[in-house]
């Protein structure tokens, strides 16, 4: 019994990401993945974002992109509100986050995350919203 106990410990303990920042990049132990860290001011058109992405150098690397919207809810945190994003960004607003990813049934709609309380939703391409970043990693 005691096994199984620490089993369920270890498991339940590895499914949390560490998440550690260096320069203006949040990097997540567990996928992988980079996170752009440094502070965006303005929100542009979901086009006008993945093209940001693109062509963003930082840090060292230009391989930036916007993230779909199951890698974008890997840096929820609904445990927390305002904003409802796992430790370790500094530069959040607790607003709309664009994801690459297009409604299912509407082109013209994409998958967005409000981090004021972790919410998954849609939104008009033609809307301005925020934009976070992401890079594969090494």
């Amino acid at each position: 019994m005691k096994k199984i106990v620490i089993m369920v410990l270890m498991i339940s303990i590895g499914l949390y990401a560490d998440f550690s920042k260096s320069g203006n990049i949040v990097t997540d132990s567990t996928t992988g993945l980079q996170w752009q860290d440094d502070a965006i001011g303005s929100t542009m058109t979901w086009q006008s974002a993945i093209d940001y992405c693109e062509g963003l150098s930082l840090d060292g690397f230009e391989d930036w992109r916007l993230p779909n919207i199951n890698e974008l809810k890997t840096i929820v945190d609904r445990s927390k509100v305002n904003p409802a994003i796992v430790s370790g960004f500094d530069n959040v607003l607790s607003s709309y986050y664009w994801s690459s990813t297009t409604a299912k049934n509407y082109s013209n709609y994409a998958r967005i995350v409000h981090f004021d309380d972790g919410y998954v939703d849609v939104s008009s391409k033609s809307n301005s919203l925020y934009v976070r970043c992401v890079r594969a990693g090494e």
